[in-house]
């Protein structure tokens, strides 16, 4: 790879970086396998480079990578919710303790979702993705997007029940 290519995914890996770790860490819910999962999809597009052009299309294929490596790991391993913490989470103001109650009941809901409904959940709602940017970011249809989302949100709404208001901890995502 030229130098100035090494520097054109240097950037690329600069500039998306942090919204990479955040849609890996909603795919698999640890930030470890989260990191895991960033370093090999960023791997891939750093061989990929010279075939893909521009930053929009490297920014396409890792997400595409992420998605199916991590349906991937899904099915191999399975799903692991547990989740350790060193620390106590902080004290905070009146009403944040339900909103991070009803956070925390919305990934465990989340993680309890197929791989693949919830990876259209998260591309579409956390990623702000439009219905064809996550169908090819998946491999599928837009039908099959549609499908997964729909039946990955029913699943959600029985999971979390009256108790939370799912249209208020979700994102709104790209529907067109």
């Amino acid at each position: 790879m030229a130098g100035r290519d090494r520097a054109a995914f240097a950037d690329f890996v600069a500039a998306r970086s942090g919204a990479l770790h955040r849609a890996a860490y909603l795919m698999v819910g640890d930030v470890g396998l989260a990191q895991d999962l960033v370093q090999e999809a960023l791997t891939k597009t750093y061989v990929a480079w010279p075939r893909l052009r521009d930053s929009a299309n490297a920014e396409a294929y890792t997400r595409k990578v992420i998605t199916n490596t991590a349906i991937t790991w899904f099915r191999r391993k399975g799903w692991n919710a547990e989740r350790v913490s060193e620390h106590l989470p902080e004290q905070a103001h009146a009403g944040h303790a339900d909103h991070v109650s009803d956070r925390a009941a919305l990934m465990d809901a989340l993680s309890q979702l197929p791989p693949r409904q919830r990876a259209a959940i998260v591309l579409q709602f956390y990623d702000d993705m439009t219905e064809a940017q996550t169908a090819a970011a998946m491999d599928c249809a837009v039908g099959t997007v549609k499908s997964q989302v729909s039946a990955g949100l029913t699943k959600l709404r029985a999971l979390l029940g009256d108790a939370v208001d799912l249209d208020d901890l979700m994102p709104t995502g790209g529907a067109a």
